[in-house]
């Protein structure tokens, strides 16, 4: 028999009957992505960084994002093109701020007249198919689209009081791009200058306000401060915003990990859904710094006739726009039957 000293010399010396030795297990390095939203850091505490956060901790070090506010890394202007160089991996934004490159950079932000309610970007897109055409249109230019939620309305908030569509001629209001472009046939001067930059612009006589969000973002962000009235008319129901990732760096992501990353984006959509809804209201009640005005119906139903107009020559600039315009007819139609609460403004 073996004795238990030559057993054990045995083992030391690594031959046979030799126990083996425990394995060393190196964890592998954590996938790091670094994510720019086009919010500022006010407003990107409510709408990007509840997603971060859920992601991070759910993603049990496998993978970090580091993000970054507005304009911290490029313009928001250039995000697609960050996104599409490798420059950033991940973004939040609309296709309008970020001059997507593609038929899509129109419809996002706040096109005209088109949504009444935050719920209507996601039936929009999950039920009448603006999803499939984002995906594809997002896939033929390298970048991989992942999920677009509705947000606030698009208000006027201003240092003139507005109580009529004359008193729009002449206001210089930072908005968005598309918004700017259907706004100036009613003499808005749109004004394009970095988010961070809107409030001191405001005080320095450079914008007389924005047409940019709803009421709990005005106060979020401090430009309640600058402004004086608050126009309940609004141009839009609901922001268009989506999350995007660079293409490679989501086809190289685990599967596992990109359930973490969705079911994040989807619990900060539904966290955005009440911030905004609970905001609106109660700050339309009882804010303190921002008066309350509006532009009567019977004048207001000039500019949704305009809007009609305005959706006939974007649907002519493409087969596309035709497609997207056309699911926007439909909708409305749908909604326009079937009354309040899908119609109130």
């Amino acid at each position: 028999m073996t004795s238990r000293r030559s057993f054990l010399r045995t083992a030391a010396l690594g031959g046979a009957g030799a126990l083996a030795a425990p394995a060393v297990v190196h964890a592998q390095a954590p996938i790091k992505w670094r994510f720019q939203t086009y919010a500022g850091a006010a407003l990107g505490e409510h709408v990007t960084k509840p997603v971060i956060d859920y992601i991070n901790a759910a993603a049990n070090g496998e993978l970090e994002i580091e993000l970054f506010y507005a304009d911290q890394i490029v313009p928001t202007g250039e995000l697609f093109q960050a996104l599409q160089r490798g420059t950033i991996d991940g973004v939040h934004s609309d296709d309008d701020s970020m001059a997507s490159p593609t038929p899509l950079q129109v419809f996002g932000g706040y096109f005209p007249l088109a949504t009444k309610h935050a719920l209507d970007v996601p039936v929009l897109f999950d039920q009448y198919g603006l999803a499939d055409i984002w995906r594809e249109e997002y896939a033929k230019v390298g970048v991989a689209w992942l999920s677009a939620a509705g947000q606030d309305p698009c208000n006027f908030n201003t240092k003139k009081e507005v109580t009529s569509l004359a008193d729009l001629d002449g206001l210089k209001l930072y908005t968005f791009p598309t918004a700017g472009r259907f706004l100036s046939q009613f003499g808005v001067v749109p004004v394009s200058i970095p988010y961070e930059d809107a409030e001191v612009a405001v005080q320095t006589g450079e914008l007389d306000g924005m047409a940019w969000s709803g009421i709990t973002e005005d106060y979020t962000v401090g430009w309640a401060n600058v402004t004086d009235y608050f126009l309940t008319n609004n141009i839009s129901g609901a922001w268009i915003g989506s999350f995007f990732v660079n293409q490679k760096m989501w086809s190289d992501l685990p599967e596992h990990l990109k359930a973490i990353v969705m079911a994040g984006i989807e619990a900060g959509h539904t966290y955005r859904n009440q911030w905004y809804w609970g905001g609106e209201a109660r700050l339309r009640a009882q804010g303190d710094k921002l008066q309350l005005r509006s532009i009567p119906q019977e004048e207001w139903v000039q500019v949704e006739d305009a809007a009609k107009v305005f959706w006939e020559e974007i649907a002519g600039e493409g087969e596309i726009h035709s497609k997207i315009v056309q699911i926007f007819r439909d909708y409305n139609d749908v909604i326009g039957k079937a009354g309040p609460p899908y119609t109130f403004g």
